[in-house]
């Protein structure tokens, strides 16, 4: 089992960045594909990235590709998001998750494991 913790949200206006963190205990955090997801106030919780246990594949939702890169610290049990040029549009709760299987991709249900969610507010 892993626990997650998201942490690095805030307010920030258009236009600004910043970098979330997903820090893991548990088990070894190598052996986990990692995603990030986020949600906003009466939406449905929407995919933004993954990234493969070793690093050697990101995707991207379509909203942020270009702008939200993620990466992976495996000696650090650390998942990053990094956010830049952010838009109001990108405002939601942002969460980490943690896969067992292999390939996880962009459907929440194949993650096993949530961290509780750290709020990005963006305004304009």
């Amino acid at each position: 089992q892993v626990q997650l913790v998201e942490s690095g949200g805030g307010l920030v206006q258009a236009g600004g960045s910043l970098r979330l963190s997903c820090a893991a205990s548990g088990r070894t955090f190598s052996s986990y594909y990692m995603g990030w997801f986020r949600q906003a106030p009466g939406k449905e919780r929407e995919f933004v990235a993954t990234i493969s246990r070793n690093s050697g594949m990101t995707t991207y939702a379509e909203s942020v590709k270009g702008r939200f890169t993620i990466s992976r610290d495996n000696a650090k049990n650390t998942a990053y998001l990094q956010m830049n040029n952010l838009k109001p549009e990108d405002t939601a709760v942002y969460y980490c998750a943690a896969a067992t299987r292999i390939w996880a991709g962009a459907i929440s249900t194949s993650y096993d494991y949530w961290g509780q969610g750290t709020q990005v507010t963006v305004s304009s």
